[in-house]
């Protein structure tokens, strides 16, 4: 049996500006068509009468053909009241970049913002982590980290 990562999925409460703000920040890219998904198959999937999903799905950096980063924008949609970095489910997806700082200034720029510090650590026989947690503009947990040698 053949298993392959196929994507991780981010509910928005705007998917075109939540997708627009992880093509600036992360240098992610669109990947046509966007999708208008409705009819009884995707109630059937979903469990949730009269549903109707739109959104897209974005390629990571340094992958062309690989896992996407799939945002869609439900209706009707349960908005959450408050966002832990420890609360139980999937807790934040991590970018790996040349400058963590340059990066935060990008993410703050556009709506996002930091969740605590940048950190250094040094691990012995991995390396030194340069990393720090923050939150894209609807709440979503991004590790942003550098790791050398």
């Amino acid at each position: 049996m053949a298993i392959k990562y196929a994507h991780t999925n981010l509910i928005a409460v705007d998917w075109r500006k939540l997708a627009q703000f992880y093509i600036d920040v992360f240098a992610c890219k669109p990947q046509y068509p966007e999708r208008d998904l409705c009819g009884e198959w995707v109630d059937k999937l979903t469990n949730i009468d009269d549903v109707s999903i739109r959104g897209i799905h974005l390629s990571l950096p340094g992958y062309e053909d690989g896992p996407t980063l799939e945002i869609f924008e439900y209706d009707p949609m349960i908005s959450k009241t408050s966002f832990k970095i420890n609360e139980q489910g999937l807790g934040h997806i991590a970018f790996h970049v040349d400058d963590v700082e340059e990066v935060i200034e990008k993410l703050i720029e556009r709506g996002g913002k930091l969740v605590g510090e940048i950190i250094r650590q040094d691990y012995e026989g991995i390396g030194t982590l340069c990393a720090v947690y923050a939150q894209d503009p609807e709440g979503n947990f991004i590790e942003i980290q550098h790791w050398s040698k």
